[in-house]
């Protein structure tokens, strides 16, 4: 089994970034990953005292098609983030600023316009959407922090079955594996592995959700993914979560297997 593609994606929905190597931490994800959101004004999502809070709270695919028409790009260097889209004049500002925070968030709650919701503040006045991070937290799918491994075998059966196909970066996974059959990945919860110089634990099967069925080129739901898994494979499942128990290098190219003796 082979590390194909390693990707983060630093902005909650928008767009993923390709990797060489990375450092993998104990109980972290993948250096920047979902490390700032979007937060939509009516979410109770409080920088205060972060916490876990279900995807629709914030600006992604789910619930929003069209971010997938926004490219982004994160200098961790620069501590700076840039925007672009089609009819929107393109912006680079800092994310260490309030000043640079607060024009990342009108950026992005011009360009999803009527798809950005407002909320209310304690004081009756409007609550915008707000681009949003907080230290050491990171703005997952999951309430446990960690990575997304994805079998390249499983998605090829998946476009085999439905005749077309799908661009990987539609399942937004960190790690994308070759070498093992399709569903292989599927017995891996509750399992150890070794990838590269780190050591994972698998706790869950990646459940598919709408945000799948969008076409990252033109920002249109275009294949029903959840529903096609569920008709040909009698599940909703493509891929598996896992957590960082001994960090190291991860590398394109790193081989991935069992670890020996990890239930003894």
């Amino acid at each position: 089994m082979r590390v194909e593609r390693l990707y983060r994606y630093p902005v909650k929905g928008l767009t993923a970034e390709a990797l060489e190597e990375v450092m993998l931490t104990p109980g972290e994800t993948i250096p920047h990953d979902r490390r700032f959101a979007l937060a939509q004004g009516d979410a109770p999502f409080d920088e205060a005292a972060p916490r876990f809070l279900p995807k629709q709270n914030f600006a992604c695919m789910m619930k929003n098609a069209k971010v997938v028409l926004v490219r982004a790009a994160f200098d961790p260097r620069t501590e700076t983030l840039s925007l672009a889209a089609e009819g929107h004049a393109p912006l680079a500002a800092p994310t260490g600023t309030p000043e640079g925070r607060a024009a990342l968030g009108e950026w992005l709650i011009r360009f999803l316009g009527d798809e950005a919701r407002y909320g209310t503040h304690s004081d009756g006045t409007p609550r915008p959407p707000r681009f949003t991070e907080v230290p050491g937290h990171a703005f997952t799918d999951q309430v446990r922090k960690g990575v997304s491994l994805l079998n390249l075998a499983s998605l090829a059966a998946l476009e085999t079955a439905i005749g077309r196909r799908l661009d990987p970066l539609r399942f937004r996974a960190n790690i994308y594996l070759s070498g093992l059959p399709a569903w292989a990945e599927n017995d891996w919860v509750g399992q150890e592995l070794l990838l590269g110089g780190a050591r994972l634990s698998v706790f869950k099967r990646t459940v598919r959700c709408p945000a799948t069925q969008v076409n990252l080129e033109t920002g249109e739901r275009d294949a029903d993914v959840p529903r096609l898994l569920r008709e040909h494979f009698g599940h909703t499942d493509l891929g598996v979560h896992a957590t960082v128990l001994e960090g190291g290098r991860v590398a394109v190219g790193d081989a991935l297997e069992p670890a020996v003796g990890a239930d003894e």
